[in-house]
């Protein structure tokens, strides 16, 4: 069967309390910008002629990091991205900003919740009208740091799950890099990681209740 908009929006739940930053600087936003571009230039989906717009920012909306991967076109207008590919990223990361959450998990409990209509746009009361409802922006929280994410990655190439697991992996890898460069990671009550280890991929998390979520 396949799996619902409730166990993927708990399973990307999992993913937000697990991947956290023990430090994040403006040199850390440059590299982890320029390994999503390596990462996304590698992948079948690039071979096949898509493009991507990366965006890093502050929680208050200070650009960090932002480049294209393509091109908006020659003399026929056919390009890789194009100017909209902007307007939906922002959209996306503002949906990150004002829930502190994922725009994936906000997409997919949304889902659940029935909620979203056809267009990827919502009408919640939210306060998230008129923005773009798709997977790919993330939030990026720092460990000893509860109270807010400081800063959202985002990618945008118009597939709402490629681009989210675009940007997790590459937060996951950034993060186990920190640890194995000496980072050593906070305690935390819920974890028994030991100082080094590898961060692992989140399985999907069961019967996850949304309700007061989405409320």
């Amino acid at each position: 069967m396949p799996t619902s908009d409730a166990e993927i929006a708990a399973s990307v739940l999992h993913e937000e309390s697990l991947y956290r930053f023990p430090s994040f600087s403006a040199n850390d936003a440059v590299t982890l910008g320029l390994s999503l571009r390596k990462r996304f230039r590698a992948s079948r989906r690039h071979a096949r002629g898509k493009g991507l717009v990366i965006s890093i920012q502050t929680i208050a909306g200070h650009t960090l990091f932002a480049c294209t991967v393509g091109d908006l076109g020659g003399i026929s207008g056919v390009g890789d991205v194009s100017l909209e590919s902007w307007t939906c990223l922002e959209g996306m990361i503002n949906v990150a900003k004002r829930t502190g959450h994922s725009s994936y998990y906000v997409e997919k409990g949304m889902g659940a919740m029935g909620k979203t209509n056809q267009t990827g746009q919502t009408s919640l009361n939210m306060n998230l009208q008129k923005e773009f409802l798709c997977g790919g922006a993330f939030p990026i929280w720092l460990e000893n740091a509860q109270c807010c994410p400081i800063a959202i990655v985002g990618c945008f190439s118009g597939s709402s799950v490629d681009d989210h697991n675009l940007v997790v992996a590459g937060v996951r890898d950034y993060i186990n890099k920190m640890f194995r460069n000496g980072h050593v990671p906070p305690p935390a009550s819920n974890s028994s990681m030991p100082t080094g280890a590898t961060m692992p991929i989140p399985q999907v998390v069961h019967h996850y209740d949304h309700s007061s979520e989405f409320m």
